[in-house]
């Protein structure tokens, strides 16, 4: 994995100048390009779509929700990492709801925001203590207040597909589960594949979802 377009949307100028030079410094990382808000990010989309979208939520003219929504609804390979300074499980949960494949604090330490990056590109998603945290509760929340479940549970995986997905959870690449299952990397890609169009997810957040309120993962 090299070769990487990092495309930074934040409307605080120090951070993002900060946070542009951080990222160019990075070894996977060919080219960081940067927005002030989400409008300006479509406009860069358009000419060169980014393999990963650092995203501030707090911007004017269009923030990071609404640019989330039309970046994966348009781009769907494109990775989102949420930055913000909001940490509560609900936001967090909300995000991740929405799509988003990582959520950082904007403190988090440079070495994070580059586990974040290659993460989300070779896993499709980044677990911290915060997402983990997150969906745990938000599961617990549904159970508990009786809400609508994200998924129908008539629907099962096979015993398979379980193993794969409780080590997907354990953000181990499709190559190494291969490997640990002696099974190839394209199959493992394609169970994930049937597996997202089983559970009518887009991507592998949401079969960490589906883990967290099945009961999978506990």
């Amino acid at each position: 994995m090299s070769g990487l377009k990092v495309y930074i949307a934040d409307d605080q100028t120090l951070f993002r100048k900060g946070m542009s030079r951080l990222v160019k410094t990075f070894d996977n990382v060919a080219e960081v390009k940067e927005a002030g808000h989400g409008e300006e990010l479509l406009e860069l989309m358009k000419t060169e779509p980014a393999d990963v979208i650092l995203m501030d939520l707090d911007m004017p003219v269009m923030d990071g929700v609404e640019a989330s929504e039309k970046v994966l609804n348009k781009y769907p390979k494109t990775k989102i990492v949420i930055l913000s300074m909001h940490d509560t499980h609900q936001h967090v949960f909300y995000l991740m709801e929405l799509g988003a494949h990582a959520f950082l604090l904007k403190n988090a330490e440079p070495e994070e925001v580059e586990k974040a990056i290659i993460s989300v590109v070779e896993n499709d998603f980044y677990q911290n203590d915060l997402v983990v945290e997150a969906l745990r509760k938000g599961a617990m929340n549904r159970k508990k207040n009786q809400g609508r479940p994200m998924f129908d549970h008539n629907i099962t995986l096979s015993d398979r597909e379980r193993e794969i997905l409780l080590l997907i959870c354990r953000e181990l690449t499709m190559k190494e589960i291969g490997a640990k299952l002696s099974l190839s990397e394209k199959t493992i890609q394609n169970h994930r594949a049937r597996m997202m169009d089983k559970l009518d997810v887009r991507n592998t957040v949401g079969l960490v979802k589906y883990a967290y309120e099945s009961g999978l993962i506990t």
